[in-house]
């Protein structure tokens, strides 16, 4: 075959150490932008982007030679860095380790890009570790929950 035709369509979600809301509506537009930029470096295409205090949402077109893995850690290394020059946390801003990511059809891009679009909506209903089990659940994703997140509070009580 002469050339290479694709449609990968993936859902990154991550969140932040310890889930604070450590980001503020009033810094969401200047971030996205700068997420933004960073795909756009890395030959990839933002298809929706919207963040929570304590957790992002993207959805992406990604190119074939790309490594998911490879494309996370430079979004969360480039992101933690700005946001500490810009100082818009007391101590040290980071993201938890790991991520989610989720692959959709063509087909299924308006219906995704409305909920990453509308995720105040939704957060008034569901916190987002129901949100991130509810995805791991419908994906028939396997995880032990003990290790899904990196605060104690999230763990479900000793029975």
């Amino acid at each position: 075959m002469a050339n290479t035709y694709t449609q990968l369509y993936i859902h990154i979600v991550f969140s932040v150490k310890g889930r604070q809301a450590l980001i503020p509506e009033c810094h969401k537009t200047e971030l996205h932008k700068y997420i933004t930029g960073i795909l756009t470096n890395k030959k990839q295409k933002l298809i929706q982007i919207n963040s929570m205090p304590d957790h992002i949402h993207i959805l992406v077109g990604m190119t074939p030679d790309t490594a998911l893995s490879g494309l996370v850690k430079d979004l969360k290394v480039n992101s933690t860095r700005f946001i500490n020059q810009k100082r818009w946390t007391v101590g040290q801003f980071a993201w938890q380790e790991g991520f989610g990511a989720f692959s959709y059809s063509h087909s299924q891009i308006p219906e995704v890009a409305a909920y990453i679009e509308n995720q105040e909506k939704h957060h008034s209903r569901r916190s987002f570790r129901e949100e991130y089990l509810a995805f791991l659940e419908r994906f028939g994703v396997a995880y032990n929950v003990k290790y899904v997140f990196d605060s104690v509070a999230d763990l479900p009580p000793e029975e």
